[in-house]
């Protein structure tokens, strides 16, 4: 197929522009940055943003493999204007374009941030959403979220697809408003959307030095200067930290499964692509650690508003559907990624 991948220059965008030509497609790339890698998505610098630049990508393609976004938490409500202009005004204009190209399939990046808070159980009320977590609680250091009915501690779960969503920050409300028009898209023009819902992805290319970047890229950025890297809360923050390769061979399942049409069409169908099996913050910065041969990590009971405590996917239906499970273990993953330098942002 003739794809073309928007944010092909970025840290996952990269790595899926080398799976799908080594998987036989011809790759088209659209990004801010232009590519410095010399990789098979290598493109004319452009912005999603623009009608005219992406018209012009479109001709002759197949299909969109979408990975141009905004990424992080955000630093604070300044970032609001920045992360709805990237990510959805990026996305409806791409999504127009496609619409008059008639290209018809999509793989949209999208994030297990649209869930907020995982699946909780609570023993009197059985399952529960939890509140955002209040900042006199994360002050005391009250990290684990309480019943919003009888304020008994909860058991954390694993979250499906059909989860309903609670973002619970700009990125994730950019994020789920990505799936809603890819969605609204699908409905209009009978397209087939597979949106990929990542958790925690790490590996070679992570940006670094930056406020946006992922946890993993901040932990090594501070072991690569000889300090320990500095935990949040209590460490006991649960997650799912799955390797980037993993992430692109996912994209390329779901690009040839939209394609095949073997999937419910028109619509969009969710998938968390997770490893499967769920690690603690405290488990991955001490695995980082050791592998760079210290400094120990130090935990120092800081807190981010609009941070979930546990989130952990359950990641059977990318496996029954697209085939997908993750293949690189989490220790190799850590002890490759400690051995590779991050590239600056």
């Amino acid at each position: 197929m003739n794809v073309l991948l928007t944010g092909s220059a970025g840290f996952i965008g990269s790595h899926v522009a080398d799976a799908l030509a080594a998987a036989g497609h011809r790759v088209r790339g659209l990004d801010l940055r232009p590519d410095t890698l010399g990789g098979p998505g290598r493109g004319q610098a452009g912005d999603v943003r623009d009608a005219a630049a992406v018209a012009a990508r479109l001709e002759g393609v197949d299909a969109v493999c979408h990975q141009a976004a905004k990424v992080g938490l955000g630093v604070d409500v300044s970032d609001l204007p920045a992360y709805t202009s990237a990510n959805v005004q990026g996305t409806a204009v791409l999504l127009a374009e496609m619409a008059r190209a008639g290209v018809r399939v999509l793989v949209l990046a999208s994030s297990m941030v649209v869930y907020g808070e995982g699946a909780y159980t609570c023993r009197r009320d059985g399952p529960v959403r939890p509140a955002p977590r209040p900042q006199e609680a994360l002050r005391a250091g009250r990290f684990e979220p309480e019943c919003p009915a009888c304020g008994l501690a909860l058991d954390p779960g694993t979250v499906g697809e059909d989860a309903a969503p609670d973002p619970r920050n700009v990125y994730a409300d950019t994020k789920l408003a990505q799936e809603h028009l890819a969605a609204s898209w699908a409905r209009a023009t009978g397209g087939t959307v597979a949106a990929l819902r990542y958790h925690n992805v790490y590996g070679p290319r992570m940006p670094r030095d930056t406020p946006y970047a992922g946890v993993a890229a901040i932990f090594r950025s501070r072991l690569e200067g000889g300090r320990a890297p500095l935990v949040f809360e209590d460490g006991g923050q649960r997650r799912d930290f799955v390797h980037v390769r993993d992430v692109a061979r996912a994209n390329v399942l779901a690009l040839e499964h939209a394609a095949a049409g073997t999937g419910p069409q028109p619509g969009l169908r969710a998938y968390n692509i997770a490893s499967g099996t769920p690690r603690t913050v405290g488990d991955m910065a001490a695995a980082l650690s050791a592998a760079f041969g210290g400094p120990a990590p130090e935990v120092t009971g800081g807190y981010r508003l609009g941070d979930v405590r546990h989130i952990v996917a359950c990641p059977d239906r990318a496996r029954r559907e697209l085939g997908f499970s993750a293949a690189v273990p989490f220790a190799d993953g850590m002890e490759e990624f400690a051995r590779r330098r991050v590239t600056s942002s």
